[in-house]
């Protein structure tokens, strides 16, 4: 289905024929967006649970740390210009940040409910003009076009996933020396064995970033690793 050539209504309707939704606000530096959401998550999850059919969970509805720690990340330190590519973007909450910060989006995932609710955010937010959504499996896609940046968090979580992945980002990387993979995940989950097998294609910087709540009955606090990538061919 072709989201882009629906009204904000008409895919709010859409979405509403399976979830219930809601706005949220979400600011990060001095850019506040209002993000789509599914209304008591975890009511949905547990229908979901106890229902007999195959489950397929929506991590995709997930606002995660890492994703808001990332787009941190990028609003300071990319510039204001040039494509970027968000791969598995679930509801493309670091490519909405970066469409607003004025630079040129794809927000990419392989569910159709995921790109629904990132199209429906792009129109909410009036960045039609700056973000678009297209469907890709980068285990095995093939693209059209080359980008300045390509971003995920949270993608390097099935090691048989590891090996395309890096041909995906070798083959739709801009060619040239300052194109950049850049990824955040949970300090937790150290991926070792895809840094491992990047490491022979890619140099690779690392920074730990986290935050803590402002709420002093509030103990969390969150750590994730920042990893900026770029192919040892054009460096």
């Amino acid at each position: 289905m072709k989201y882009s050539e629906m009204d904000l209504v008409s895919l709010q309707s859409l979405a509403e024929q399976k979830f219930t939704l809601f706005f949220e606000p979400l600011k990060v530096a001095d850019i506040e967006l209002h993000i789509a959401q599914i209304k008591d998550l975890e009511q949905y999850l547990d229908k979901l649970v106890e229902s007999q059919e195959q489950i397929n969970l929506p991590y995709w509805a997930k606002i995660w740390p890492a994703s808001l720690l990332l787009s941190y990340f990028l609003l300071k330190y990319l510039p204001a210009e040039g494509k970027v590519l968000e791969i598995g973007a679930g509801l493309g909450i670091c490519g909405l940040f970066l469409a607003a910060k004025g630079m040129e989006v794809t927000i990419s995932d392989v569910e159709e409910d995921a790109l629904l609710f990132a199209q429906i955010n792009i129109l909410k937010n009036n960045l039609q003009k700056k973000a678009r959504v297209q469907k890709v499996d980068f285990t095995t896609a093939v693209l059209q076009e080359k980008y300045d940046y390509i971003i995920g968090s949270e993608v390097l979580y099935l090691e048989d996933t590891y090996r395309p992945l890096l041909k995906f980002f070798l083959k739709n990387l801009k060619n040239n020396s300052q194109s950049e993979v850049i990824l955040a995940q949970n300090y937790t989950r150290k991926a070792k064995k895809f840094f491992s097998l990047a490491q022979k294609e890619f140099h690779i910087q690392e920074k730990t970033i986290g935050y803590k709540s402002q709420d002093p009955e509030d103990k969390e606090k969150f750590l994730c690793q920042i990893y900026r990538m770029r192919a040892k061919k054009h460096v």
